[in-house]
């Protein structure tokens, strides 16, 4: 058996033609299909660019789109038979045998499958005597075709050897999902095998909105959507499809984006989804199909570390926030200039290396096998970074997430296998006057054409799943937030990202990062860390005047919120507490969490409040 092949439309990527297959080459694709649209507007010859594909290890797998061919009058009927012969012409310049035809949209089509079935397959026919193909894709806003069913119906009554059908996700999924007493995606597996001739794959998000926008403004790549698409893929590999997975995704962000990038990401896709519809099949399904099955995600038991990178002035500036919040330092790297902070089982490392303003440089995951977790991120791209340790220094390994942070798999232990033998001891005491016991979280500012990428990227490499999407307005515009978290909740990260945010205007906060620290007893927490001379973040008393208007709260508990300056929100039974300090340096800060009855939020409706709060701080 040989692998599944992996095509992208050139529709996916920024650039020019010439720029897209060089991209879709470097990230390691089979084939491609090629857009209209990108062939009209490059310089190169159809000959030049089917020698161009061959010499990049690219096959031309489809061309497309043909569009309202079928269910019209005998002269444009004959017009659309002399454009496709000049298409024709094209596709054997370009080596590919295949001619993806969407159903009409034009007003001029008649609600007539018949007449439909016997355009189409004088179509064929003509195709046909050239060893060409036709592929029939049902639009989900075509005038008269609209689902799957339809088109197979019109494909099976046209009877051609040379016309099939091309499935796409999108079109499938999305009809659904508005529809679905209409059509039924798992029926895809009936059709017989032969007649698929392709098959397109995009995810979405769940969006209320006219079909035609979310399609080409809102598609996403497989893992980064709601779509349930390792399913459908499994019904068409059930029907006996054995071609090519291809990637049409349609995508503002992605086609303004650096392309080879953005081809990274697309592959990364396809690799997740292989190896989630490779879970799904079974029996003979399994012997006759091969899907790549990269490393399995090993359990994950929480965050090991956050490492800042300070430098010399801000870094021991912070150090002193971390005294007064009650942590102690606990070790010093023995090669490195990377100091160890520790409370309960929150660990931060302090990184005075660095040569950029304060950041979080660095994420540890606690895992069983630090080893195979490297190696499955490796199999899904992720960039592994070297590392040469010194003597009596554990050999981690790190990759770069998205956004540069460095991620690394270890174990904590004080033997040579974990990551704390690295720390000569300092031997100062392991207290908790503050009462913080652990890391809740980590929050993370994402670039906004960077975000989906990071999403994929902790989903598939990780097996973190995304939760708790959501927007808000915040004071210096809109901002995305979706938390990505392991099944038992001891991994969580939350990401954040920003359309827009230029000028004068914008706070001097233009990235904010922070790590959250939990705590039993948020009250006692916030009253010790006050008086230690924890620079805590001050809110303004028209939030609690409005938090026990609008919630009803105990006037005792309010009180106690306002002296604190704690942040409240809660969900059924569920409670959530926070407290923030003052940004340290140019974008990090502290948190400190309780939650309670098994809230498992962000406190994302206070967002706004305390971004307002950092901006008067920051002005003061």
């Amino acid at each position: 058996m040989s692998r599944m092949t992996r095509s992208m439309a050139t529709v996916c990527l920024s650039g020019t033609l010439e720029d897209k297959l060089d991209a879709a080459a470097a990230a390691g694709f089979d084939g491609v299909e090629i857009f209209e649209s990108d062939l009209v507007s490059s310089p190169w010859s159809p000959e030049r660019i089917r020698e161009h594909c061959a010499e990049s290890g690219l096959s031309v797998e489809m061309y497309q789109p043909f569009r309202d061919f079928e269910a019209v009058g005998p002269e444009t009927l004959a017009r659309n038979l002399r454009r496709a012969e000049r298409k024709f012409d094209l596709m054997q310049r370009l080596g590919t045998d295949l001619l993806l035809v969407c159903s009409s949209t034009s007003p001029e089509a008649a609600a007539d499958d018949d007449l439909a079935a016997e355009h189409l397959r004088t179509l064929a026919e003509h195709a046909a005597e050239r060893g060409l193909r036709i592929a029939y894709e049902a639009l989900a806003w075509g005038r008269h075709v609209d689902t799957w069913e339809h088109s197979a119906e019109i494909v099976r009554r046209a009877d051609h050897p040379a016309l099939g059908l091309c499935l796409d996700s999108f079109h499938v999924l999305s009809r659904a999902q508005r529809d679905p007493e209409v059509t039924d995606p798992a029926g895809v597996a009936r059709i017989p095998g032969e007649k698929v001739f392709f098959l397109q794959l995009a995810d979405a998000p769940y969006l209320e909105t006219d079909v035609l926008q979310w399609s080409r403004h809102h598609r996403l790549f497989p893992g980064q959507g709601s779509f349930a698409l390792a399913e459908f893929t499994a019904a068409v590999l059930a029907a006996g499809y054995r071609g090519p997975l291809s990637l049409e995704v349609f995508n503002d962000v992605y086609r303004q984006a650096e392309p080879g990038r953005v081809a990274v990401d697309a592959m990364r896709s396809l690799i997740a989804l292989e190896e989630e519809v490779g879970r799904r099949a079974d029996g003979p399904e399994r012997e006759r199909v091969t899907l790549t099955a990269p490393p399995q995600a090993p359990e994950l038991a929480g965050i090991a570390f956050a490492e800042l990178a300070v430098d010399a002035e801000w870094g021991h500036r912070i150090a002193r926030v971390l005294a007064a919040m009650g942590f102690a330092h606990r070790g010093e790297h023995r090669s490195k200039p990377v100091q160890l902070w520790q409370q309960g089982d929150a660990r931060i490392l302090l990184n005075f290396g660095a040569e950029q303003d304060t950041a979080v440089s660095a994420i540890a995951v606690e895992t069983a096998d630090p080893e195979a977790s490297a190696l499955r991120a490796e199999a899904l791209l992720a960039p592994r970074l070297p590392r040469t340790p010194g003597p009596a220094e554990a050999d981690l390994s790190a990759v770069a997430a998205p956004d540069g942070t460095e991620v690394f798999f270890c174990r904590t232990g004080a033997d040579s296998t974990g990551w704390l033998s690295d720390f000569v001891l300092t031997g100062a005491a392991l207290d908790t006057p503050t009462a913080l016991t652990r890391l809740d979280h980590v929050a993370l500012a994402q670039p906004f054409d960077h975000f989906d990428e990071a999403t994929l990227f902790y989903r598939a490499v990780l097996g973190l799943a995304p939760r708790h999407d959501s927007e808000f307005a915040a004071p210096f515009g809109l901002v995305r937030h979706r938390a990505v978290t392991d099944p038992g909740g001891r991994v969580r990260l939350a990401l954040h990202g920003t359309v827009l945010r230029r000028g004068e205007w914008a706070p001097g906060v233009p990235d904010p990062q922070h790590v959250a620290l939990a705590t039993d007893d948020i009250i006692a927490s916030a009253r010790a860390m006050r008086a230690r001379g924890v620079p805590l973040l001050s809110i303004p008393d028209n939030y609690y005047d409005d938090l026990e208007a609008r919630l009803d709260l105990d006037p005792a508990l309010v009180a106690e919120l306002r002296e604190c300056q704690v942040l409240y929100d809660r969900d059924a039974d569920c409670e959530f507490f926070h407290c923030h300090t003052e940004v340290l340096g140019g974008r990090v800060f502290f948190e400190v969490v309780q939650r309670t009855g098994g809230y498992a939020g962000y406190g994302a409706v206070n967002a706004p409040v305390r971004m307002a709060a950092h901006r008067a701080a920051r002005r003061g």
